[in-house]
């Protein structure tokens, strides 16, 4: 984990933005960053995952311990939510929260692909309070890094990203740690992914751009064939496509966090939408800009090998691209439902 990076972006204001701003200013900071430095976007991302539960359900007290140190860099958050058999399927969390006294518990299990783990300072972590009830019956805890129990371990990624496992070795936490309302965690957690994966959306459009502007350059610059790249029709083809496929998916990410912003009912289906287009798009241009550029663009140091590593992940995390079809669908047929209802009202 870079900390001197995490403190420079709090030095300049831009995380203190993620409690100031909507997911439209979300998307503008976290797709300018990608443009230009996918560690810097990367790590403001993560702050904001990490805090955001805490800044919408956390208590008086919790906000005031812990944002203004988020804020400013000097504390490093983290959203615990993947488990070893729990990735997509969220609502089928297996750390548990026994009871333990009058208003105490102990998390007993492991998380795994935790973003910021082992070296966070504090985790939103989700556990199953009541056993046997799915979504509804899991609370989110805020949960110190210093407590007794708990360990971690990093992952060595494809991509150089902060990542790693937690271990809850019978972790005290009470009352006072709870993020909202016992059983009622996975509200938590969907109200933060809904606002944040728009801006995963964001994250890739950034990195789309940065891969065809250097196309744009190389095929501009390259000889080939007694003239440029770029004089090749089936070249200049495929680069216009990126340009087309890059500018759709924008444009349905700032449509999708406007749509967070102002309230509207079909967020879900929009910010599902917003992340799986883009994420498939970033990985079609930053792999056709390889193929353009060729061998060096393969070569270690490299920009476009850079982002080729660094492309695949969102495709992933935050519900695999699997899941938001499966998520567009359920909102589809959902709206259905309600339409044939006020149908049969009416007749």
């Amino acid at each position: 984990m870079n900390r001197p990076l995490v403190a420079e972006l709090g030095r300049l204001g831009l995380l203190s933005r993620l409690f100031t701003s909507g997911a439209l200013d979300l998307c503008l900071m976290r797709e300018s960053l990608a443009y230009a430095c996918t560690e810097a976007e990367t790590a403001l991302a993560l702050q904001g995952l990490g805090a955001h539960p805490v800044h919408a359900h956390g208590t008086p007290a919790q906000r005031e311990r812990w944002l203004p140190r988020v804020a400013d860099g000097t504390a490093v958050a983290a959203f615990a939510l993947s488990e070893p058999g729990a990735g997509s399927d969220a609502a089928a969390l297996k750390l548990t929260a026994s009871p333990d006294g009058p208003s105490g518990r102990r998390l007993t299990g492991e998380k795994c692909w935790i973003s910021n783990a082992p070296e966070a300072d504090f985790y939103t972590v989700f556990a199953r309070t009541t056993p046997g009830a799915g979504a509804r019956g899991v609370t989110a805890f805020l949960v110190p890094a210093d407590r007794p129990g708990l360990t971690g371990a990093p992952l060595d990624m494809l991509s150089p990203h902060p990542i790693g496992s937690l271990d809850f070795d019978g972790v005290p936490v009470t009352d006072d740690d709870v993020l909202g309302e016992v059983d009622r965690g996975f509200r938590v957690a969907m109200g933060t992914l809904n606002l944040f994966r728009p801006s995963v959306g964001a994250f890739a459009v950034g990195m789309a751009r940065a891969a065809l502007d250097a196309t744009v350059r190389h095929t501009s610059r390259r000889d080939a064939f007694s003239g440029k790249l770029m004089d090749l029709q089936a070249v200049a083809h495929r680069v216009a496509e990126m340009a087309l496929r890059t500018e759709a998916a924008r444009l349905m990410v700032y449509a999708a966090a406007t749509a967070y912003d102002e309230g509207a009912p079909d967020v879900p289906q929009r910010a599902a939408m917003a992340k799986l287009l883009a994420t498939e798009t970033a990985q079609y241009v930053v792999d056709t800009a390889v193929q353009l550029h060729g061998a060096r663009a393969l070569r270690r140091g490299h920009l476009l090998e850079h982002l080729y590593r660094e492309v695949r992940a969102p495709r992933i995390y935050e519900g695999a691209s699997e899941v938001q079809l499966g998520i567009i669908a359920k909102e589809l047929y959902k709206e259905l439902s309600k339409d044939v209802g006020t149908e049969g009202e009416a007749l």
